[in-house]
């Protein structure tokens, strides 16, 4: 039975994940890499540790939510890593949007280890880490996952065992293609709306149980209406993923031309120094660039 949790990662996802976890009365010890951060987790009750392997010292399960692949392989690998600080027969959980060939690299090394080794990344953005109503979709062996259920229900809903190693990682990856479309979308319409000047506020209610229905509307149309470009989450993360998808698919001969345009758009942004906004930003990066080209004409 699961009781205490090493949590490695406690940015805005993370610490309202870690939260909801201590409100169903896991003892959570925390690690972050930032120490402005410290009195904050704190403030939240969450015990703090100074490095990894102390986080992970009494730990029955290890949980990291970092930024990507390689912070991923920060604080996995190495002598001070997860690997080599947790302890035999503990469950290690990566729920970190990473790479699907990592997932299952660190599997592999954590079973000559005697770890029981998970990939579980999540969707449902900052709401849905607030609310514990994230999906899950998870990556390893049918009874690691089973015996991890407790802790995935503190912080979701929807919570899927989608196959081996590094198939959470590959529904992840799947799941922000259509996310990245459905923004797209959703921005260009909203772009379309500002530009004829139709009322964005009847414009928003009117597709409400229409076909352009969708979850992007209802995650975000409200910080669209209020000029709201915070991140729920941030459009670096997009960018990532999506490139993470595209590489996994090197070699297959498929070629995924919306998502290669979607990606341009939000690579661009954050070329530009927008990488931390919202991915609802691009409704006003349109509005930016036909600004520029009018004034150019």
């Amino acid at each position: 039975m699961i009781h205490k949790i090493g949590f490695i990662g406690l940015g805005i996802m993370g610490k309202a994940m870690a939260s909801n976890l201590l409100k169903k009365g896991f003892e959570i010890t925390g690690f972050v890499r930032r120490p402005e951060k410290l009195d904050e987790i704190k403030a939240l009750g969450i015990k703090t540790a100074t490095s990894i392997p102390d986080v992970c010292a009494k730990a029955d399960c290890v949980i990291t939510m970092v930024g990507g692949p390689d912070d991923v392989k920060e604080v996995w690998q190495g002598s001070n890593g997860v690997l080599a600080s947790a302890k035999k027969g503990a469950l290690v959980i990566d729920m970190t949007s990473s790479s699907p060939a990592l997932a299952i690299e660190l599997y592999e090394k954590g079973k000559t280890l005697g770890l029981r080794v998970l990939d579980a990344p999540v969707s449902g953005g900052d709401s849905g880490a607030k609310n514990a109503t994230l999906s899950i979709f998870c990556g390893g062996d049918r009874e690691d996952f089973e015996h991890a259920l407790p802790v995935f229900e503190a912080m979701g809903r929807n919570i899927v065992l989608e196959g081996g190693p590094g198939r959470g990682q590959d529904t992840k990856l799947a799941a922000q293609i259509v996310v990245g479309g459905q923004l797209a979308g959703m921005c260009e319409g909203f772009a379309y709306a500002k530009e004829r000047g139709l009322n964005l506020e009847k414009f928003a209610s009117s597709l409400k149980g229409s076909a352009a229905d969708c979850a992007s509307l209802k995650l975000y149309s409200e910080r669209v209406l209020n000029n709201d470009r915070s991140p729920g989450g941030a459009l670096s993360y997009l960018v990532k993923d999506l490139k993470n998808a595209l590489l996994a698919l090197e070699g297959s001969g498929i070629d995924l031309n919306v998502t290669r345009e979607v990606l341009s758009n939000y690579q661009s942004m954050q070329d530009r120094g927008m990488g931390s906004l919202g991915t609802q930003a691009l409704v006003w990066d349109y509005a930016q660039r036909s600004g520029i080209k009018k004034q150019g004409h």
